[in-house]
């Protein structure tokens, strides 16, 4: 999925909402980062964080404590196999086949936060093509039986741009 600028203006609300129920100081995956809106703000907020994204150099000045690595994740192996997080945030990206991936990659207690387009945002631009957009109830689906969902939304929202999205936030119970 192409890089929007558009995203880089701020944290998502969405995100920020769940952080208060990540265990203090835990170690949090920011996947397909961009240039790190959300690992800067759990840096900052004294999380241990790892960042990856195709293309790290969207994040090259990254603080000390976000490990930035550069892999893809849609053709390569998961690159941190055996590693468990309090928590992984995901936004404005979609490749299905890594969802179970992201729920078998939480630690016990941990969260998955998520935030992507969804059916419907081709009325508003891009992303338009459906590989890119999630059905009705998708990320629901995609976690059920693996997580226990505490939030869900499937909505038109206004900022930081018109855009259909979906959201979820669910934990390893």
């Amino acid at each position: 999925m192409s890089h929007d600028p558009h995203f880089d203006l701020a944290p998502s609300a969405w995100v920020q909402r769940w952080l208060a129920w990540i265990r203090p100081g835990g170690a949090v995956l920011d996947v397909a980062a961009g240039s790190g809106r959300h690992a800067r703000l759990l840096a900052r907020m004294g999380f241990e964080v790892d960042a990856v994204d195709r293309d790290a150099s969207l994040f090259a000045d990254a603080p000390a404590n976000v490990a930035v690595l550069q892999a893809d994740i849609e053709t390569g192996a998961w690159p941190y196999a055996g590693r468990r997080f309090d928590a992984i945030v995901v936004t404005n990206y979609l490749h299905r086949p890594l969802l179970p991936q992201l729920a078998d990659s939480l630690e016990q207690g941990g969260l998955l936060i998520c935030e992507t387009f969804a059916q419907g945002n081709e009325r508003f631009g891009k992303p338009s093509n459906p590989a890119f957009l999630l059905a009705p109830g998708e990320l629901l689906e995609a976690v059920r039986g693996k997580l226990r969902v505490l939030g869900y939304e499937d909505l038109i929202v206004e900022q930081p741009r018109p855009a259909a999205v979906q959201r979820l936030a669910a934990r390893q119970e």
